[in-house]
C-alpha cells in the first residue's frame, strides 16, 4: 500500500471510530427514552412532560443541528437541510403547544388547535427537502416519470389505507367537518411523504448518499409513528409519554445526527478495495432493478386494496375505484414514456456506436483494449499500417508478448501505479515503450492509457522518428560538431560521475588538458579548412589512445581533454608515474606529422595533468589540469606538466597583482623614469629611454618585468602603454621648452602598433597637442611576432615616419625573424640584444657575432645601440667594433626627472681610458662641472629597458 493509501485508510479508521461512538451514544439515549416510556416514567406527570416537552426538545435539537450544518456548508444541498430544519421546528412547536395544554394548563388538548397547524406544516418542507436531495431528472420526461412514480406509490398507499381505515375515519359520526378534515389530513400527508421517500430512495445524489439514507430513515420512522397515531383504535387510547413517543423521539435525533455523524464513504472517483468494488458492481444492478419494479409494485398494492374490499364482502368504494383507475392510467402513461425514451436511446446509441466505429477505424493511432489479465480483446485496423501486423492476429494475444523485454518491467510498474491512483487525481497516463513490428523490428510507441471496465484502453502511435530525432539532438548537444568528441558539458558530467560513487576516494583518477602548440600558425599559413582537418585527425588519435572506460573530449579551439579513471591501487607514486607515461606517449602521438592534402603538417602538444583528491569538485580538478597545461606552455611547450599546489598560489598572486595594477592605473601610482643613451666616443647624452615604474602603496618600486609578467590583462597592459606614451611625450615637450632637448624613446610592441586601439591619428594628435618637435620621438619596435603581417606593419611604420617619428628595431640578433624585419621594415636604429652584450668580452664566438651585426648596421647606414652596457670593458670592446651608442649601468641607471635634468645639464659622461670622473655612477654620484649641451643632431633615442636586473631607483 502506498503512503497516500495508508494515510487515507488511517483517516477513515479515525473517522469511523468517532462515528461509532456517536452512534452508540445515540442508541443509548433513544433506548433510555424507550425504556422510560415502556415503564410509564414512574409517574403520570413526568410521562406528560417527557411525552410533550421531551419530543419538543428532540425536534428542536434536529432543527438547530440542520440549521448550523446548512450555515457552515455551502453546496447545492444546503436548501434541503434548511427545509429539514424548518420542518423539525414546526414539530417542536406543535409538541410544545400540546405540552402547554396537558402539562401547564392541565386540560385536554382541543381539536382543532394551534398544534394541529404546526403538525400539518411538518410534512410539506420535508417533502421539498427530499426533492432537493434527490438526483434531479435531466429531461422533461424524467420529471413526468418522477411525478407519475410518486402518484403510483401515493395512489396505491391511499387505496390500501382507505380500504383499511380511512373510509371509516371519513364516516365517523359525531365529529365536525373540521375535525374530520384534520383526521384525513394527517394520513394523506403521511402518504405523500412516504410516496416521496420511496420514489426518491433510488434517485439519491452520489455525493450525499449516506446522509440521504439517514434522513430518509428518520422521516420514515416519523411517518410510521404518524400512521399508528392516526389509527382510530390507537388514537382513542393514546396519551403522552407512551411507547409511541419513542419513535418520534428517535426520528428527531436521527435527523439531527444525519448531516454530522454519518459515515463518509469515498467518492466514486476514489480507489476501492476488491471487496468494495464487488459490492458496488452488485448493488448498482439491484438498485436499478428495484427502481424499475417500483411502478409494478405500486399497481400490485393498489390491486391488493381492491381485493381486500371484495374479500370482505364490502361494496367497492368510489374513492378506491377512482384511485385505482388513475393508478392504472399513470402506469400506462409511464410505460409509454419509457418505451418512447428507450426507442430514442436505442437510436442514439446506434448512432454513437457508428460514429465511434468510424473514428476508431479512420484514426491513424492504434486503439487496443486489454482485459485485466493482459489479453488484447480489441485492436483497431490501424495496427496494420503502424505495426505492420493485422489486427486479427493481435486479438487474443498477450500484451506482454509485443513489448520489448527491457521495457516490460517498467510498463508493468507504471500500469500498477496508475490503477492504484484515484481516477480523479490521474484520469490518464502516458507510457512509452518499444513494440515488435511485423518485420521483427522494434518501434518506439507512445500510448495514452485509460481505464475501461477493469481493463485498459491503449491509444498508441508510432514515435520512432521523434525518438531518433531527440537522440540526435541530445547527441549534438553533448558532442563537438567537428570531431564528434564529447564537448565541455558532457566531459564535465563524466568527470562528476568519476568523482562520485565508489570512486570518491580513489586518488588515481586523473584529468589531462591538451593544447596543440602551433595550431594558430597552421590556420594562418594553410587556412582554416586545413586546420579543421588537423583537429579531426588529432581527435581520432586521441580517441584511439584512451581506454574504453576513459573519455576524450574537445573543449574548444585547439584544446582537448581526457579523463583517465583510477585503477584502485594504493601506490600513488606509481600511479603518477604511469599516468605521466600515458600523457607523454599521447604527446608524442599528437606531435607526429599529419598528412593533409599530400603535405606534412606538424604541431606539438602541451599537456597538463591533475589528479583527483578527496573532496575535490569537478570544476577544481579541471582547473588544476588547465593550470598545469599553461605551465607546460610557459615552460617551453611540447611537454607534460604535473599539477602542483604552487601553481594555484601563483595564479592567486598574479590575480592579486593584476587587481592592484588596475587600481594603480586609476590612482596614479605609476611614475616615469628615463635612462640616458650615451655616445660611446664622445660620452655625450644623445637621447633618453622612457621606462615605467610602479610605486606601490607600501613604497615598493616595481620594474616593468615584474608587474607586466604578473598581469595577463591585455586591456590593462594596453592602457599602461597609452599612459607611458602620453607621459613620455608630455615630459619630453616640457624639457624641450626649458632648453633640455633630448629625444625620448618609447618601447611599443609590434602587435600594439597593429592594434586598432592605437590609431595613427592618436599619435599625430598627441605630438600636436604637446608641441613636441619633429624627430624628438622614437618608437622602439619590440616583440616582433613572426605571425604578424609584415605588410601591415610596414605600412604603419612608413606612416609614422611621415610624422617625423624615428623607428628602432629592438632585440636585434635574438630572433629568427630579425633579419626578415630588417629587410622589410623602415628602420633607423638597430638595438643589440642584451644577451650579445653580456658575453662580448668573455666569449670570442659572441665577439665575432656582435662584430658582424654591427658591420651590417654600419653598411646599411644605421646607428647602433647596445643595451645592458654595465662594465667599462664592454664599452671599450663595443666602441672598437663600431658600435655608436650604449645604454647601461656603466653610465647611469634609470633617473627621475630631477636627476635627469642634472645629467642633461652636465651633457656627457667620461669614457673608459680617460681621467674624468663619472657623471652619475648609480644614484649617488656627484655631478661634474656643467658643460655646453651638444647639438640635437648628435643625439639618438634609446628604448626603455625591461629587465629584472635593473636597479630600482629610490623614491625622491
Amino acid at each position: 500500500m502506498s503512503a497516500e493509501g495508508v494515510f487515507v485508510s488511517g483517516r477513515q479508521i479515525s473517522g469511523g471510530s468517532k462515528g461509532l461512538v456517536a452512534q452508540l451514544l445515540l442508541a443509548l439515549i433513544c433506548g433510555g427514552y424507550a425504556a422510560g416510556a415502556a415503564l410509564g416514567w414512574g409517574s403520570e406527570k413526568l410521562a406528560l412532560i417527557m411525552g410533550d416537552f421531551g419530543l419538543s426538545l428532540a425536534a428542536l435539537i434536529a432543527a438547530v443541528s440542520c440549521f448550523f450544518y446548512a450555515r457552515g456548508h455551502t453546496s447545492r444541498f444546503r436548501p434541503a437541510w434548511l427545509l429539514f430544519s424548518f420542518s423539525s421546528a414546526m414539530a417542536s412547536a406543535g409538541n410544545a403547544v400540546w405540552g402547554w395544554y396537558e402539562v401547564v394548563l392541565e386540560e385536554p388538548v382541543p381539536s382543532p388547535c394551534l398544534a394541529d397547524l404546526f403538525f400539518l406544516c411538518f410534512a410539506p418542507p420535508a417533502i421539498v427537502g427530499l426533492l432537493v436531495l434527490a438526483k434531479r431528472p435531466v429531461s422533461k420526461a424524467g420529471w413526468v416519470c418522477l411525478a407519475l412514480d410518486s402518484w403510483l406509490i401515493g395512489g396505491s398507499l391511499l387505496t390500501l389505507s382507505w380500504s383499511l381505515a380511512l373510509a371509516r375515519t371519513a364516516q365517523f359520526q359525531g365529529e365536525s367537518v373540521t375535525q374530520a378534515a384534520l383526521s384525513l389530513a394527517y394520513p394523506l400527508l403521511d402518504i405523500v411523504l412516504v410516496s416521496m421517500v420511496l420514489a426518491l430512495h433510488f434517485r439519491k445524489a452520489a455525493g450525499s448518499r449516506s446522509a440521504v439514507n439517514t434522513a430518509i430513515a428518520a422521516l420514515a420512522l416519523t411517518v410510521l409513528c404518524d400512521a399508528l397515531f392516526t389509527s382510530p383504535l390507537l388514537r382513542e387510547t393514546y396519551r403522552s409519554g407512551q411507547l409511541l413517543d419513542a419513535g418520534w423521539f428517535a426520528g428527531s435525533l436521527l435527523l439531527a445526527y444525519a448531516p454530522w455523524g454519518v459515515r463518509r464513504v469515498p467518492e466514486p472517483s476514489a480507489p476501492a478495495t476488491p471487496r468494495e468494488d464487488r459490492h458496488i458492481r452488485h448493488s448498482t444492478p439491484i438498485a436499478g432493478s428495484l427502481a424499475a419494479l417500483t411502478p409494478y409494485l405500486a399497481a400490485a398494492v393498489c390491486t391488493l386494496g381492491i381485493l381486500y374490499n371484495v374479500t370482505e364482502g364490502r361494496k367497492v368504494d368510489r374513492v378506491v375505484v377512482l384511485t385505482g383507475c388513475t393508478v392504472v392510467l399513470a402506469l400506462v402513461v409511464r410505460q409509454g414514456i419509457m418505451l418512447v425514451d428507450n426507442i430514442a436511446l436505442t437510436h442514439e446509441l446506434a448512432h454513437k456506436e457508428s460514429h465511434f466505429r468510424s473514428l476508431v477505424q479512420g484514426s491513424s493511432d492504434v486503439i487496443m483494449i486489454a482485459a485485466p489479465s493482459g489479453i488484447l480483446r480489441y485492436v483497431s485496423p490501424a495496427a496494420s499500417g503502424v505495426y505492420g501486423r493485422e489486427a486479427e492476429d493481435l486479438v487474443g494475444a498477450e500484451l506482454a508478448s509485443i513489448i520489448h523485454p527491457d521495457d516490460l518491467g517498467r510498463v508493468v510498474h507504471e500500469v500498477r501505479r496508475f490503477l492504484a491512483t484515484p481516477p480523479a487525481d490521474e484520469p490518464t497516463t502516458r507510457i512509452e515503450c518499444r513494440f515488435r513490428s511485423g518485420t521483427g523490428d522494434w518501434l518506439n510507441v507512445e500510448s495514452t492509457v485509460n481505464r475501461h471496465q477493469g481493463g485498459l484502453i491503449f491509444n498508441s502511435r508510432d514515435v520512432t522518428e521523434r525518438v531518433r530525432l531527440q537522440a540526435q539532438l541530445q547527441h549534438n548537444a553533448e558532442h563537438d560538431p567537428l570531431t564528434d568528441l564529447p564537448n565541455r558539458a558532457l566531459f564535465t558530467q563524466r568527470v562528476r560521475q568519476a568523482l562520485s560513487g565508489r570512486r570518491t576516494t580513489d586518488p588515481g583518477t586523473a584529468v589531462l588538458f591538451i593544447d596543440l602548440d602551433g595550431f594558430k600558425g597552421v590556420n594562418d599559413r594553410l587556412g582554416h579548412q586545413v586546420g579543421d582537418e588537423l583537429l579531426i585527425l588529432a581527435a581520432h588519435r586521441l580517441q584511439d589512445s584512451v581506454r574504453a572506460g576513459d573519455t576524450a573530449a574537445r573543449l574548444g579551439g585547439d584544446e582537448f581533454a581526457a579523463i583517465v579513471l583510477g585503477d584502485g591501487s594504493g601506490d600513488q607514486a606509481a600511479r603518477e608515474y604511469q599516468v605521466h607515461e600515458i600523457a607523454d606517449r599521447l604527446r608524442l602521438k599528437l606531435s607526429q606529422p599529419y598528412k593533409i592534402d599530400g603535405n606534412d603538417v606538424r604541431v606539438a602538444a602541451s599537456i597538463g595533468v591533475a589528479f583527483a583528491e578527496p573532496g575535490i569538485t569537478p570544476t577544481d580538478l579541471m582547473r588544476n589540469a588547465d593550470l598545469a597545461m599553461y605551465r607546460a606552455k610557459a615552460g617551453g611547450k611540447n611537454r607534460v606538466e604535473m599539477y602542483a599546489p604552487q601553481m594555484q598560489a601563483d595564479v592567486v598572486r598574479r590575480t592579486e597583482l593584476a587587481a592592484r595594477l588596475r587600481t594603480a592605473l586609476h590612482d596614479g601610482e605609476f611614475t616615469l623614469l628615463h635612462q640616458p643613451v650615451v655616445h660611446l666616443t664622445s660620452g655625450r647624452v644623445s637621447a633618453v629611454a622612457a621606462q615605467a615604474r610602479w610605486r606601490s602603496a607600501q613604497g615598493i618600486l616595481f620594474t616593468p618585468a615584474e608587474f607586466l609578467r604578473g598581469s595577463d590583462d591585455g586591456d590593462r597592459t594596453s592602457e599602461l602603454g597609452h599612459w607611458l606614451l602620453e607621459e613620455a611625450v608630455k615630459q619630453a615637450a616640457e624639457r624641450a621648452g626649458m632648453g633640455y632637448c633630448a629625444p625620448v624613446s618609447v618601447r611599443i610592441p609590434a602587435r600594439k602598433l597593429l592594434d586598432k586601439s592605437l590609431p595613427l591619428s592618436s599619435v599625430e594628435a598627441l605630438l600636436t597637442r604637446h608641441g613636441l618637435p619633429s624627430g624628438a620621438l622614437m618608437i622602439e619596435l619590440s616583440d616582433n611576432d613572426p605571425r604578424a603581417s609584415l605588410d601591415e606593419l610596414e605600412h604603419r611604420l612608413v606612416a609614422l615616419r611621415r610624422l617625423g617619428v624615428r623607428i628602432a628595431l629592438d632585440g636585434f640578433g635574438s630572433g629568427y625573424a630579425a633579419m626578415n624585419a630588417l629587410r622589410r621594415l623602415p628602420v633607423d636604429v638597430l638595438k643589440l640584444d642584451r644577451g650579445l652584450v653580456e658575453g662580448v668580452v668573455e666569449s670570442g664566438r659572441l665577439h665575432k657575432i656582435t662584430a658582424g651585426l654591427l658591420r651590417i648596421a654600419c653598411d646599411l647606414g644605421m646607428q647602433s645601440v647596445a643595451e645592458g652596457v654595465d662594465l667599462p670593458e664592454q664599452v671599450t670592446a663595443l666602441r672598437a667594433m663600431g658600435c655608436t651608442h650604449g645604454q647601461g649601468m656603466a653610465f647611469s641607471g634609470p633617473l627621475d626627472e630631477y636627476r635627469l635634468r642634472r645629467a642633461l645639464v652636465a651633457g656627457s659622461y667620461p669614457m673608459p681610458g680617460t681621467n674624468a670622473l663619472p657623471v652619475l655612477a648609480g644614484t649617488g654620484a656627484a655631478l661634474p662641472v656643467r658643460r655646453p649641451r651638444q647639438p640635437v643632431s648628435d643625439r639618438i633615442p634609446r628604448p626603455a629597458i625591461r629587465s629584472n636586473t635593473e636597479t630600482p631607483v629610490p623614491p625622491t
